[in-house]
């Protein structure tokens, strides 16, 4: 088979993206069982997971072909530079999906089929073909959907779903923001020109700023959680503290300075994310 059409097929997915759902749902399934022994269960679990999120990927890059042409940002993307035909791409997300879902009710529980299907319907109905650019609303139904591959990975294993799951999934939920819109505000123009609503277009970029600061503190109430629940110990709540402290200042700071773009934040978003979940399961340990 053409290289070329097997490179085209596994960028389409998104497999950066993918890589790091499969991350925070390793993270549920380890804060679930407390250790990673349940091999075949894993196995299907990261199958259903993993597809879940390349099919959805694969979908996102079909429905937003013509704002992604625009976009200098995403021009070099598989669809604008015509490496793959658009039918070609829709029955591959799809045929994905189906195998995630398939999986997931066949080898894993209902329950983790159920979210891995609301996952995939949030992500890319409600989010990327209704709201992604009609309001700035759509960040917020996005995330749900960003938020849920470490609860798949909870639920995956303990068929599920408490206060333990619920507090992986906030933590993602509430870190999304900020990381988001510390990016978008570097692109304004080019959604701006795509037509896409999103905050940094529709309420400029002070506003958005302070939305960042807003949401890193929720960011860093949430982190709270897991010691508070018994789910992490004295070393996590440390870290989480001087983590949140770190990510507040570089908030506030961008906030009162006068500058429109601080990608150091965004970089820094990339960084306090993985750690904060590296130091949860280490200190199950």
């Amino acid at each position: 088979m053409n290289p070329r059409f097997l490179f085209a097929l596994l960028t389409v997915t998104k497999p950066t993206v993918t890589a790091l759902v499969l991350v925070a749902a390793v993270s549920g399934m380890y804060i679930a069982n407390g250790a990673l022994s349940h091999f075949n269960l894993i196995f299907c679990a990261l199958i259903s997971i993993g597809t879940a999120s390349a099919g959805a990927a694969a979908l996102n890059n079909y429905i937003d072909r013509d704002i992604d042409l625009i976009m200098a940002r995403t021009a070099g993307r598989v669809l604008p530079s015509k490496m793959l035909e658009p039918i070609t791409v829709f029955w591959y997300g799809m045929a994905l999906c189906f195998i995630s879902l398939s999986v997931a009710l066949l080898f894993i529980n209902a329950l983790t089929a159920m979210l891995t299907a609301l996952t995939i319907f949030i992500y890319v109905v409600l989010y990327t073909m209704l709201t992604k650019r009609k309001t700035p609303i759509a960040t917020f139904i996005g995330g749900v959907g960003g938020a849920l591959p470490p609860v798949l990975g909870y639920t995956a294993i303990a068929n599920r779903i408490d206060e333990q799951s619920i507090t992986l999934f906030l933590i993602i939920y509430t870190w999304q923001h900020p990381h988001f819109w510390s990016v978008a505000l570097k692109y304004i123009e080019e959604y701006r020109t795509a037509e896409v609503l999103n905050l940094p277009v529709v309420c400029g970029v002070a506003k958005t700023k302070n939305q960042i600061t807003i949401w890193s503190i929720l960011m860093a109430v949430t982190a709270i959680l897991p010691y508070a629940l018994g789910m992490a110990g004295f070393y996590y709540i440390i870290c989480a503290i001087i983590l949140a402290t770190i990510h507040i200042g570089m908030a506030v700071r961008f906030q009162v300075s006068g500058l429109s773009v601080d990608m150091r934040l965004f970089y820094f978003s990339i960084i306090h994310l993985p750690v904060l979940y590296g130091i949860m399961i280490l200190d199950k340990l």
